[in-house]
This record gives C-alpha cells, structure tokens and sequence, in this order.
C-alpha cells in the first residue's frame, strides 16, 4: 500500500465481534437543516483557539462572540475543527484548541448545536437519521468558511480540516478545496452502521492524518454491532491506500475521544508543522 501504518504497540490487535444482540439506541426528532436564525449562530458560537502572538497576552480560547476585539497585525494558520455528536461540551476539544495555539496555530469549532431544537441521538439508530445529519454537518463547512474568508488574521491559505467522529465523517467527505489537508479523528472511513456508505472523497495528493483507537468503541472490529464486514479494518486505510500523502496512526486500547492523548498529539504536530511551514 502507498500510505503509512503506524502502529504504536506490538500488541495493538483488532479485536474481532462478540455474538450479542445490536442494542436499541435512543433518538430525539428535531431540526436537521439550518435556519437562517441558526447560520450565523454556527460561527458566532464556535469555540475560537488565537494564539498570544496575536491576542499580544494569553492564548484566547472562547466564543467567537467574546473574543478580543483587537488584535495584533499578521496573519495565522487555521484548523476548522468539527465536533462529534456531544457538541463543543468536551473538554478534551477546549484543551486541544489552546494546545494548538501554543503552537502558533488558530482553530475554530463551529455550533452545530446552534440549530434550536436540533436532532439528536444514541447509538445506534437508522442509517437514514444519520445521513440526515451528516448533510447537517457537512453545510456548516461552507458556513465557517465564508465566515474566515472575512477574519484578515486567519491566512486562508494555509487551513486544514479536522473533525472528530460525526464530525470526521464530513471532513472525509469534503469535496471543495478550500483545505491544503485533513485530519480524521475517531471514524474509519468504511461502510457501516453510520452511513450508507462512506462517500470519503479525499483527493490521492491531498496529506491527510487519521487517528484512531486499535479498539475504538464505534468504529473498530471491538464493536459487536458494527454492521459491516468481518474484514472491516476499524482505520482509514483502505480508501487512503493510494494517497502518498496520508497517514494512519491507531492508539492501542484508547477510548473514542483520542484528541489529548501523546501518541495523537506528536503526530498532529508534525503533521501542521509540516504543511505549514512552522
């Protein structure tokens, strides 16, 4: 294969599915499209990571809405962050954000919460209620991108797009050029019980990264009720086989949510470092 596998252990094996009954999820019917109420709301709410070099003080890790109202001249990187399906409430994304900025580079995480009265569920549900929000999730990458296109501090020519889980699923399926690359935390890239099919859509010379756990919950053989082939590799590597450019580094025995753990955070590093120029 024409990519790179990392394997961070020896021992990192994918773990193949018991014989248990698929569990019944839970799902709350709601809103599925934004409004023109809640468009604006996606960025004005989005957590916002400015590194010191411009807030010329701390590193500012907030709302849009509250950010400092000036900033230092010059230009930044950006990473577009995509949640997953708990919203921005996750600690993990914050400290991620403000790790970044350490480093020189901004971030922004739209709302997708910023819908009222938005759909929402457990896993798992029908394919059909999740396509329906991953063309939720997916429109709101236009949405923050016409936003940055108007920052003067967010150099638009170095932005990479990131996304966690639900969110992941969007950034594989990405299909504009706006991003010189991608990175795909928690979600495999294969056809299961989260899509009708995984559509990824990364171009072969575009650098992409995906981490994700050896025993990912979701998304890994660890996973009962999958609902795809015994041959399911639990990674992207499969549809990154022919991209020279990517990389597939699995966490051994980590939770869904990899976003602070070392053996993800030195590969991102180097991953924006790299395409960046910094």
């Amino acid at each position: 294969m024409n990519r790179f596998l990392i394997a961070l252990a020896m021992s990192c094996v994918l773990v193949a599915p018991a014989t248990s009954q698929t569990p019944k999820g839970e799902l709350k019917a709601g809103a599925v499209a934004h409004t023109t109420e809640s468009r604006p709301l996606v960025v004005s709410q989005a957590l916002v990571g400015i590194p010191s070099s411009l807030t010329r003080a701390a590193v500012y890790v907030g709302p849009v809405n509250a950010m400092p109202a000036t900033l230092a001249p010059g230009k930044v990187p950006l990473v577009v962050f995509l949640h997953g399906s708990s919203g921005l409430g996750l600690k993990a994304i914050g400290d991620w954000q403000h790790w970044l900025a350490t480093l020189g580079i901004a971030t922004i995480a739209p709302d997708s919460f910023a819908l009222k009265g938005r759909l929402t569920y457990s896993s798992p549900v029908d394919k059909d209620t999740y396509e329906k929000v991953h063309a939720l999730r997916t429109s709101e990458i236009d949405l923050v991108l016409e936003a940055v296109r108007a920052m003067p501090w967010i150099d638009t020519s170095r932005m990479v797009l990131a996304g966690t889980s639900e969110g992941a699923v969007s950034v594989a399926r990405y299909r504009g050029d706006a991003f010189i690359g991608r990175i795909i935390f928690s979600w495999s890239c294969e056809d299961n019980y989260f899509v009708h099919s995984h559509a990824t859509a990364i171009p072969d010379n575009q650098p992409t990264l995906n981490i994700i756990s050896s025993t990912d919950p979701y998304f890994s053989r660890s996973n009962s009720w999958l609902g795809a082939s015994p041959a399911a590799l639990g990674h992207c590597g499969e549809q990154l086989k022919g991209n020279k450019k990517a990389s597939v580094v699995l966490v051994p025995g980590a939770p869904h949510t990899v976003l602070m753990f070392d053996q993800a955070k030195a590969p991102v590093e180097g991953f924006l470092r790299g395409l960046f120029g910094i």
